[in-house]
């Protein structure tokens, strides 16, 4: 239990599915304003439902909350290590009488539910069994005997006063007829001995809410406050799907997006702090409050998460980079030997990309051969002309004699070629360009040529000269 005075937070997640943004929102805010409090953040995996989850979305769920950077302080706890538990406390509300056996079957609570309906009622279960002092039995449940008069009222930390009049709630079955207990009275059970004073989730559970107040009233357990966020809307204004694109948090991974651009996009979405935009993790732990989320929902804005990607790459440290790049690179089926390599592209190339992936994509040409037959024709009729040989051969004994490392004295051999020939950086910067990197837009070209090296340079510049050569003598 959580000392007196000590915000205690969780996250509680169904490993039925991958973590996907609007569940990493609410464990973020929930993370946040456990550190901003000086609290405890709690992981807890709600694997009760046997059929539906799956190990290796438990093992999604574990890794993308440590990408992102949300630690815990307690767990993971599983719910299904803690059935006795649960069944434990059905059986002290049998033994209250504050819940009871029903041997409705499914096919006649569906009768049931269809005529409440055609009479106009709320399809609510109708207490037949309330009174009959059943006990257990094949296919029997056990039900909770919720309050029939009265008000259930909550003051929610983001949607303010929210009061619901007891016989709208259900007797709800807190044990299924195969022995397993069901979300509502095991998350109950869970947040109270787990000792958890603010419950931040989803508004999808604000009906949940009074059903889980009048348990934890018959339990004898102080309901913890409760914060609801608002949903997260696609940029039609729907709910935020896969039709949106990618909504799995590690898929964002695998885009090539850095974790604390997706940190600072999610804890914008429905948050302000002023006309603050870029946020620092010390600066969201520094300003986040639950009672600051708002209650509209958020459009989720991917040319904004863009952006903020681009701003975080072009800030990172290149060595952090480079060892984020590599793998991005090995996909691409190219090899990588030398990190201090990768951080010098890294840095040619940052300012230019969105993405780790984008960075991959546009500096190829960095880690494998210029063959020059992979050049599109087009490119190598327009760029290799035979009367640019001359001026590659001059090129070629220039940069032999220089450091290509330092880029002031690339440029002086740049220079002297261009007053050589009196022609202008353009006529010879582009089919330079080409040959170096097989295409007609890059990085700087001084700073490219620094970073491939002399012998990769020179390499390449004397294959688009034999070229230009064979063209000649045709």
């Amino acid at each position: 239990m959580a000392s007196e005075g000590t915000v205690k937070t969780r996250f509680a997640p169904s490993p039925t599915g991958y973590l996907h943004i609007g569940g990493a929102r609410t464990a973020l805010f929930s993370w946040l304003y456990a550190r901003h409090t000086g609290g405890k953040f709690v992981l807890r995996i709600e694997d009760t439902d046997s059929k539906r989850s799956g190990r290796e979305y438990t093992a999604q769920i574990l890794d993308a909350m440590k990408w992102l950077g949300l630690d815990w302080n307690e767990g993971p706890f599983y719910q299904s290590d803690r059935i006795d538990l649960y069944r434990s406390y059905v059986e002290r509300l049998l033994e209250e009488g504050k819940a009871y056996w029903c041997e409705c079957t499914p096919e006649l609570l569906e009768v049931k539910r269809k005529q409440a309906i055609k009479e106009g009622r709320k399809p609510k279960y109708d207490g037949t069994c309330r009174n009959k002092g059943l006990g257990p039995g094949p296919g029997r449940v056990v039900r909770f005997a919720s309050p029939l008069t009265g008000i259930t009222s909550f003051d929610d930390a983001i949607k303010g006063r929210i009061s619901v009049n007891n016989d709208e709630l259900d007797d709800l079955v807190i044990l299924r007829s195969d022995g397993m207990p069901t979300y509502n009275f095991t998350v109950v059970i869970d947040d109270a001995t787990m000792g958890i004073t603010h419950v931040i989730r989803g508004d999808d559970h604000v009906n949940n809410t009074p059903r889980q107040i009048v348990l934890y009233k018959a339990l004898g357990f102080k309901p913890p406050v409760f914060a609801h966020v608002p949903m997260i809307l696609g940029p039609d204004k729907t709910r935020l799907s896969k039709r949106h694109g990618a909504t799995s948090v590690m898929a964002y991974k695998e885009m090539g997006y850095l974790p604390e651009a997706l940190v600072n996009y999610l804890a914008r979405l429905s948050w302000s702090y002023g006309d603050q935009e870029i946020f620092s993790l010390e600066e969201l732990i520094r300003y986040f409050d639950i009672r600051d989320v708002g209650k509209s929902a958020a459009v989720f804005n991917p040319d904004k998460l863009l952006w903020l990607n681009h701003h975080y790459i072009k800030q990172a440290d290149p060595r952090r980079l480079a060892r984020l790049l590599v793998p991005f690179v090995k996909r691409m089926g190219l090899g990588v030997s030398d990190m201090g390599y990768v951080e010098r592209v890294v840095v040619d190339l940052r300012e230019r990309s969105k993405t780790l992936k984008d960075m991959a994509d546009l500096g190829d040409f960095y880690f494998k051969d210029i063959n020059i037959e992979d050049i599109p024709e087009e490119l190598r009729l327009k760029f290799f002309r035979p009367e640019l040989g001359q001026m590659f051969k001059s090129l070629i004994q220039e940069l032999d004699v220089v450091d290509v490392s330092n880029q002031e004295q690339v440029e002086a051999a740049f220079m002297n070629v261009l007053d050589k020939y009196s022609i202008k950086l353009k006529l010879l910067a582009q089919p330079v360009r080409v040959a170096l990197t097989g295409r007609k837009v890059s990085p700087g070209l001084f700073e490219i040529i620094s970073t491939l090296g002399k012998e990769r340079v020179i390499a390449r510049l004397n294959n688009a000269l034999s070229y230009m050569e064979k063209l000649g003598r045709k």
